[in-house]
């Protein structure tokens, strides 16, 4: 078997142990899941915003970044409810290249998964405490969801694990909101089906047991673009797209139809600047369709400290190592004018 073992990793509960939730914590999370909830039963009206890094690299910069949030956070209270996206683990298209915290806690050292895990554990926890906000984080392992379940308000399942059915199963036991992106074929049908599979029970073999889950009623659709068979972006987040989406799920059963649109990725070509542009067009199709307007429950914007992202070789504090970003200044911009729009 070409296969090495290098490590045990300690169970969920070792984790854990050794780094809990205090009580204070626990309390901010259950208010903070309250009030995202709220948003896709339609308790709400307040817009929401899953906001961050492409990957969260260094645990510093996250967190000053977050810091930034919570101030403009409190601006913009009445009409916009932020949560951090703080990504800790990547898929690559390739498989090559940097894999988020989670493989390497240093991004320019070793793959260390123990050291890993702890990190993103950590670093959820970090923001927290420091800044009131609790996070999302996309499920790239669904068996390594538990070791943050009791932390994350918000996940996603992305473009290249929709299809698996261990990712749809876990999500069904999930409770809080989970976003089913579609794939990278642009097939709305497999997004679809994510969804109903990860709103309906199931009973399936987790790590090791026979786990039952009661299913996810707040499992919705993320549209983040798609790319077309001569390998070129193509967008999912226009006017048309919006109705389709919605169109499709009145032709279901599916609990709280949501629709959250991902700014970057395809939908603007990795062009991080065109994301306001794009956050702002799907506002106006709002405005012009009350079906588009009640189902868009918000967006999903890659932002960090810095415009862009750098190369091998640099080293520039929050500024991203994988797909470019929004930087500050673009975004606080952003995230204002969005409430004034609302």
């Amino acid at each position: 078997m070409n296969l090495e073992l290098k490590r045990k990793i300690p169970t969920v509960q070792e984790i854990r142990a050794m780094y809990p939730l205090s009580r204070e914590d626990r309390r901010r999370k259950a208010e903070n899941d309250e009030k995202i909830s709220e948003i896709f039963t339609g308790k709400s009206s307040r817009f929401l915003l899953i906001i961050g890094p492409c990957s969260a690299d260094r645990a510093d910069a996250v967190v000053d970044y977050c810091r930034k949030l919570v101030e403009v956070q409190e601006k913009v209270k009445d009409k916009i409810l932020i949560v951090p996206r703080v990504y800790t683990n990547k898929p690559r298209t390739t498989g090559d290249g940097y894999k988020g915290m989670l493989h390497q806690p240093d991004p320019t050292g070793e793959p260390n998964m123990l050291k890993g895990l702890i990190a993103t554990r950590r670093l959820h926890i970090q923001v927290l405490e420091e800044t009131g906000l609790s996070t999302a984080d996309e499920m790239l392992y669904p068996g390594n969801q538990r070791y943050l379940s009791d932390v994350l308000s918000y996940v996603a399942v992305g473009a290249r694990s929709v299809e698996n059915q261990q990712h749809r199963l876990t999500a069904s036991g999930q409770d809080i909101p989970v976003g089913m992106k579609n794939p990278t074929s642009g097939d709305l049908s497999v997004m679809m089906n994510s969804i109903t599979a990860a709103q309906h029970p199931h009973t399936f073999l987790y790590e090791n047991w026979e786990a039952s889950s009661k299913g996810n009623p707040m499992a919705h659709a993320i549209l983040r673009g798609y790319v077309n068979r001569h390998g070129q972006s193509s967008p999912n987040y226009h006017y048309e797209d919006l109705v389709a989406v919605s169109e499709l799920y009145a032709e279901t059963e599916l609990k709280n139809p949501a629709i959250v649109v991902d700014t970057n990725h395809a939908n603007s070509g990795k062009k991080f600047y065109e994301q306001p542009r794009i956050a702002k067009e799907v506002l106006h199709s709002m405005r012009h369709n009350r079906d588009v307007a009640r189902i868009v429950k918000g967006l999903m914007i890659e932002s960090y400290l810095e415009d862009g992202k750098q190369g091998p070789g640099e080293c520039t504090y929050g500024k991203s190592i994988t797909d470019p970003c929004l930087g500050w200044e673009k975004t606080e911009r952003l995230i204002l004018d969005l409430a004034e729009l609302l």
